[in-house]
Formats: structure tokens, C-alpha cells, sequence
């Protein structure tokens, strides 16, 4: 079970407004119910649980988008993406994050003799950096940053 985000604020108006936005559009019934139940969650102030998990997927279509910068400014996109972070899947993006640059301490110091980057897959990039005689590649996507490998 996802643990209970309160929402206040900017942050709640403009997860209310997208998920009533994304509700309005929708045309499978089940769906509709689904945000109607994201809906009363948000207008409650507090989800968690499958709300939690949609109010992500609302969020992110907004942010990726640009949708909620160009309807509510960048205040509104600044409260959202700090809500995203809380909801679960963001959470895990900052997680692995910080995993991927304690890991990148090891060439903290050391000169760069090469940096590249790759696009390997639709939104799907793969970062290389030799310094130091250390090799290391980093895999960024949607699910977040990955040390792909580490060596010397």
C-alpha cells in the first residue's frame, strides 16, 4: 500500500484541475470512474493508493506536455513536479538518482578524457564519462537514472 500524500495549496488545485481536465476527456466508463474517484481524493486533500498511482499518471502527462506550465505558469508547474516527487514513482526516480551519483563519487577529482551520450530507445539515453582511467555509463529514461556499469 502507497503511503497517504496530503495535498494543499497550489499543489491540490492543480492536481483538481488536471485530473477533472484528463476526466472530462475521457471516453472509456471505467476510466471515467477511475479519476472520478481521483477527483473526490484530490478535492478531499489526500490520496493514496490507486488515486496516488493515476494522479502520477495525470501529472506526468501534464509536466511532459507542457500543458501545466502554459495553462497555470510556472508556479503551478513547480508545485506540481514537487508533488510528483512525493507520489510514489518519483520517490523511486530520486532514490536512484542519488544512487547513481554516489556511485559517479568515484571520479570526483579525476580529469575527463571522454564524455558521450547515446539515445538508445524513444525517451532512452545512455550517458559515458571516462576520467581518470574509470569508465562508467549511466542509463537515463522515465523510470529514472541507472548505473549501467562501473569500471577501470
Amino acid at each position: 500500500m502507497s503511503e497517504t500524500i496530503a495535498l494543499k495549496g497550489e499543489a491540490r488545485e492543480v492536481a483538481l484541475a488536471e485530473a477533472q481536465t484528463v476526466q472530462s476527456l475521457a471516453r472509456d466508463e471505467t476510466m471515467r470512474s477511475r479519476l472520478a474517484e481521483l477527483v473526490s481524493a484530490v478535492e478531499d486533500g489526500v490520496v493514496d493508493g490507486e488515486p496516488a498511482d493515476l494522479l502520477e499518471s495525470v501529472l506526468e502527462l501534464g509536466l511532459q506536455t507542457g500543458r501545466i506550465r502554459a495553462y497555470y505558469g510556472p508556479g503551478a508547474e513547480q508545485a506540481a513536479l514537487t508533488t510528483l516527487r512525493r507520489l510514489p514513482k518519483g520517490r523511486v526516480r530520486a532514490q536512484s538518482a542519488q544512487e547513481v551519483s554516489a556511485a559517479l563519487q568515484a571520479l570526483n577529482g579525476a580529469p575527463i578524457d571522454a564524455v558521450k551520450i547515446a539515445a538508445v530507445a524513444p525517451g532512452a539515453f545512455t550517458l559515458s564519462i571516462e576520467a581518470g582511467g574509470v569508465e562508467a555509463s549511466v542509463r537515463l529514461d522515465g523510470n529514472g537514472a541507472r548505473l549501467t556499469s562501473l569500471a577501470t
